[in-house]
């Protein structure tokens, strides 16, 4: 019997690594990871093992600027599933760099979803989109639910904009069963340190170790947010995929604890034996020029749909983060201050 196989695209992201542990860990199929050939391994170095040996992972060469190398990734797997998660992730980069955000993760979307239209047409599709693309929400309109204006406040989220659209235009043009979805905030182990939570939590561990003053540098922490757990997200992505899809169907998906970034910080600092001495200091170069500071989904149509509520609570998933961050920085000096 063949098993059935999905591709991740961005397999060496935060995400992407947990879809493929979960994917491992509690289905039969195999897994295809889509990364660049000089894309860090970190996130996945458990899985290196199996990939080695052939074992149910393979990674696949190939660059959402490279229509060529798409081609060949889609033609060479043959997916049953897609999980279309690379992209330009990073807003503040953004706003510095929108030509590459806009092209990787605009036309790096059509570009995966019209190689499966050539080569693998029947497979099942998540594409991942962002709650930023609801960007600057008025209160009055919070929990935000689907039907929300798209206000985007940053060209990364002018580009989760994009990618969302590309998603259901493929799936009502081409009867493709793809589905989009608008991930709230959600974090855990392997977050990238260019992300505020996670900059905090590698900031207080490398106080911890003695490597920078007891001070952590921060950005703009009024904005609201709900978060969830990395791992209660690929759940989500799981059963999105598999719990009766519906093709051009889009969906928030989000978890249930809201606070503020300033309140977040202040729980990952209270993780630490060094909080009573550590300081917080306002960095200019953190803040962004405007943004989406209201982040507080309605998610009870994906819930209704799959059955699906995140599991893991906010405080596991900080002190997990942190754990992550101090195993990290216990085995390196060498870290860049951001």
């Amino acid at each position: 019997m063949v098993r059935k196989s999905a591709l991740i695209t961005g397999i060496t992201g935060m995400v992407g690594s947990h879809l493929a542990d979960y994917i491992l860990n509690n289905t039969e199929w195999d897994v295809v990871g889509m990364c660049r050939w000089r894309s860090p391994l970190d996130n996945i170095s458990h899985l290196i093992p199996l990939i080695n040996r052939k074992e149910r992972i393979r990674l696949v060469y190939g660059d959402l600027r490279d229509s060529a190398s798409i081609d060949y990734v889609v033609k060479e797997s043959k997916p049953d599933y897609v999980f279309h998660l690379a992209a330009q992730s990073f807003p503040q980069t953004s706003f510095t760099s929108p030509l590459d955000t806009y092209e990787t993760n605009i036309q790096g979307t059509s570009r995966v979803l019209e190689a499966l239209r050539q080569h693998k047409k029947d497979a099942v599709i998540h594409v991942c989109a962002s709650s930023e693309v609801f960007g600057r929400v008025p209160k009055e309109k919070l929990p935000i639910n689907e039907d929300c204006t798209f206000h985007p406040a940053s060209p990364y989220a002018i580009s989760k904009v994009g990618t969302d659209l590309v998603g259901r235009f493929y799936a009502e043009a081409y009867q493709m069963k793809v589905m989009t979805t608008r991930m709230f905030t959600h974090t855990g182990p392997r977050r990238g340190d260019v992300f505020a939570e996670s900059t905090f939590a590698k900031q207080i561990a490398m106080i911890e170790k003695g490597l920078i003053p007891p001070v952590v540098k921060v950005g703009n922490l009024n904005s609201l947010r709900t978060i969830a757990d990395v791992r209660d997200a690929v759940r989500a992505y799981y059963m999105l995929v598999t719990h009766n899809p519906v093709a051009g169907e889009f969906y928030n998906i989000g978890g249930t604890y809201s606070c503020t970034i300033e309140n977040l910080l202040n729980y990952l600092i209270s993780l630490s034996h060094k909080k009573d001495e550590i300081k917080i200091e306002v960095d200019p170069e953190r803040l962004r020029p405007i943004d989406a500071d209201l982040q507080v989904p309605d998610t009870a149509k994906f819930e209704k749909h799959t059955g699906w509520k995140p599991e893991i609570p906010f405080e596991k998933t900080m002190k997990d983060l942190l754990d992550y961050w101090r195993e990290r920085v216990s085995q390196s000096a060498s870290f860049l201050t951001r």
